[in-house]
């Protein structure tokens, strides 16, 4: 039996498939890919270059049939090492954490692209290897937009969880004009009303009841500022943040649909998922509320 030690040790193949739904995607897989980089946060990393390995697995959307053995239908190995040598060339970088989120995006933008495993691992440190190993999904991917100058980018939003204070007081205004100065699409969610609502004593029943009380109180931050428009959709949320736009979150559909949602209506947990889920930029939270711990997205409380 594979325990999960052996798992945590195994090449990304293996925790792909470990990890596969009822039905598995296709499968393609860079091996062991070496290149000599320059990379590190020590002094003594810098100016030398070390040898870093790459294994990366990325599932595919399945081709359409018939393939008709046409390379330009599938997504080439081609892609993968061209992704590296894109990342690898744009800066140096002193975290092989940083490289392995950067390079996780990029190949995620691929179309045919729906979940990519990455591990990073240096070979000269030591007699051993050190390296991270990240696990990125295409629900889980940064919205990107053309720019300017004709290049894609990746937007980071904001997401704010806004607690009933902050919805009821006379200065929204000024705290969302406050918020936007940052430059970053935001996307704003609520708690629970103050208001009693029904209680079931039935877990999956009380779990749509809070989420469907949650959006009520969305609805009541939307009419107190027009700027404030509530969304249930990810593709309505792409479309707001492609155009610099703020929303407001109505939980039930997204995490009704999400194969791993969370299982809880807890508001602030719902925010954070949802900032993993936007690879947002940050979690700001206001309120009196313990703030959650061990996200990759940076959380942070609102000054009172």
């Amino acid at each position: 039996m594979t325990t999960d030690i052996q798992l945590a040790f195994a090449h990304p193949e293996e925790r792909s498939h470990a990890s596969a739904s009822a039905d598995p995607r296709d499968r393609i897989s860079l091996r062991d890919h070496v290149v000599d980089v320059d990379i590190g946060a020590f002094q003594k990393e810098r100016g030398q270059k070390q040898r870093v390995m790459f294994n990366v697995v990325v599932e595919v959307r399945p081709v359409a049939q018939p393939l008709n053995d046409d390379v330009d239908r599938i997504l080439s190995y081609d892609r993968i090492t061209e992704a590296i040598a894109a990342e690898l060339a744009a800066e140096r970088l002193n975290l092989l954490e940083t490289l392995a989120e950067r390079l996780a995006e990029r190949i995620l933008a691929e179309p045919q692209a729906m979940r990519v495993f990455v591990r990073i691992e240096k070979l000269d440190i030591g007699p051993y290897k050190l390296g991270v190993e990240i696990v990125r999904s295409r629900a889980e991917a940064a919205v990107r937009v053309v720019g300017n100058d004709g290049e894609e980018a990746a937007v980071h939003p904001l997401v704010v969880h806004l607690d009933n204070e902050a919805i009821a007081s006379a200065g929204l205004s000024g705290l969302l004009d406050a918020l936007l100065r940052r430059g970053m699409p935001l996307i704003l969610t609520v708690g629970l009303p103050d208001t009693p609502r029904a209680q079931t004593g039935h877990k999956p029943t009380q779990r749509r009841i809070d989420m469907l009380a949650i959006e009520q109180n969305a609805w009541t931050l939307a009419a107190r500022d027009p700027r404030c428009v509530v969304v249930a959709t990810r593709t309505e949320m792409d479309w707001a943040i492609k155009r610099g736009q703020s929303v407001v979150w109505a939980p039930s559909k997204m995490v009704l649909d999400a194969v791993d949602g969370p299982k809880l209506a807890e508001p602030v947990g719902l925010a954070l998922w949802l900032a993993e889920t936007m690879a947002a930029s940050g979690l700001v939270v206001h309120g009196d509320v313990a703030l959650p711990a061990g996200s990759r997205v940076p959380v942070e409380r609102a000054p009172s």
